[in-house]
């Protein structure tokens, strides 16, 4: 299982993740599930303002998955984002999608529009008008160094490394961020 977002509101006290961490593999466990996947996010993320970039995300090591004892893997591949002036990421498939003139376009389409591109005309190109749109709204492409990635046992073998190959955990004073 991927232990894919662990979101929890600023009002919500320090180190309050732990319980619905421990909830959420407890849950999975009593259903079968034996192992957990999770990624951290080392690179902040910003969107864009009038007043010019704005850290919505200082980005994170995985203190919490290093708390529960989760065998670091390493880090992902690096890779290019098109982000978007909101912060968000366009993903490449959903990208693909209106090259493509694939279902699942229009979700894209209307993204792109709210953020200040142009309908896409009838019959036109999707290649040409993402390329337009993209840079009408301004999105930028930005080098990410890849994820933090992190595995765990889960049920019955708590506890059991997961591999020998685990490394040693990234810390905020090795050009990780802070929590």
């Amino acid at each position: 299982m991927e232990l894919n977002r662990l979101v929890l509101l600023d009002e919500v006290p320090a180190n309050a993740e732990t319980w619905p961490q421990a909830c959420a593999f407890r849950l999975a466990a009593a259903r079968g599930v034996r192992g957990v996947v999770a990624h951290s996010a080392p690179e902040p993320r910003t969107r864009l303002t009038a007043h010019g970039p704005e850290l919505i995300f200082p980005g994170h090591y995985g203190t919490i998955y290093q708390a529960k004892g989760m065998d670091y893997l390493g880090k992902t591949h690096p890779r290019r984002l098109t982000m978007l002036p909101d912060g968000s990421v366009l993903h490449d498939r959903a990208m693909s999608k209106v090259r493509n003139g694939e279902r699942g376009r229009g979700g894209v389409e209307r993204r792109l529009v709210a953020l200040g591109a142009r309908h896409r005309g009838e019959g036109e190109s999707g290649r040409e008008w993402l390329e337009e749109a993209l840079q009408a709204v301004g999105a930028r492409v930005v080098s990410h160094g890849g994820n933090h990635k992190y595995a765990a046992y889960i049920g019955p073998r708590t506890g059991r490394r997961l591999t020998s190959t685990s490394y040693p955990s990234p810390k905020a004073d090795q050009g990780g961020a802070a929590a």
